[in-house]
């Protein structure tokens, strides 16, 4: 992981931090291939049970650096020599680009992923924002899918999230308008969970309470609710039995219970990583 990325693991909690404070943690070239190898490098990481994700400074993150942009503008098409914007678009076998990746990462971590936002969250910052699970916010936060500022779409996954957290009429209108919401009317729209006066520190308080639950069972409950929308009943109701069915009477299971009523702390066993 490079410095642009800072990542501290500590009693279970993975501490994620875009570190570009100068830029308000903008989004250049290196920006987006340090957000997406920290969250490959978590998926292997042993012990990781919930992560932070939060930005140095004076804002999550002010999207798009706008240098970037410019050579976007002027070197458009794959294959260019200067390294920039136009590696965004290589997929490598992947679902996504590397400029969707680093919001999409958030959603192939088995862990509860948690945003937690402060000043300005604009563009592909509140994208790679909608990439966690769960989103804390100030209350004087702001929030834009600005794209529509610069003549473009989102393209960070938000015509795949949004919707689902908000609904697709106020999605467009978003979209279309590029209106700049604070963290209290993001709450109320549902593109936020909550707000703190300090999204970090909830945030984290929240981590280690994740953190001392069932891993399997978190895990688990990860897997029946990410993808939701695109299974069947059916194949919902399916995949709820096959998750149950592998946890009762696995050993945190056991331990679950057992703590509960010898009226102790649970010690859990983690999952073994891939």
């Amino acid at each position: 992981m490079t410095d642009r990325v800072l990542v501290n693991i500590d009693g279970g909690v993975a501490d994620v931090r875009l570190n570009r404070p100068e830029k308000l943690n903008a989004l250049d070239t290196a920006m987006f291939k340090a957000i997406a190898e920290a969250g490959d490098q978590l998926k292997s990481e042993p012990g990781v049970r919930a992560v932070v994700l939060s930005g140095e400074g004076r804002g999550f993150c002010a999207g798009l650096d706008f240098g970037g942009f410019q050579s976007m503008k002027e070197s458009r098409g794959p294959g260019t020599a200067d390294g920039g914007v136009s590696d965004l678009g290589q997929t490598n076998g992947r679902v996504t680009h590397l400029g969707q990746q680093v919001a999409w990462v958030w959603t192939e971590l088995e862990v509860p992923v948690i945003a937690a936002i402060h000043g300005p969250c604009l563009g592909g910052g509140l994208q790679i924002a909608l990439g966690a699970d769960i989103r804390i916010v100030a209350p004087d936060a702001s929030l834009s899918v600005l794209e529509i500022r610069w003549g473009l779409v989102p393209d960070m996954t938000a015509s795949l999230m949004l919707p689902g957290l908000m609904g697709l009429d106020m999605a467009k209108q978003l979209m279309w308008t590029g209106r700049t919401v604070s963290g209290d009317e993001a709450v109320r729209l549902g593109l936020a969970t909550s707000s703190a006066d300090d999204p970090r520190a909830a945030a984290l308080e929240l981590a280690a309470e994740l953190a001392a639950k069932s891993p399997h069972a978190i895990r688990a409950g990860k897997r029946l609710l990410t993808g939701l929308a695109g299974r069947s009943t059916a194949e919902q109701l399916a995949l709820e039995r096959r998750e149950i069915g592998a946890l009762i009477g696995g050993p945190n299971q056991v331990e679950a219970v057992s703590a509960y009523f010898e009226k102790r702390p649970p010690v859990y066993s983690d999952p073994t990583t891939k």
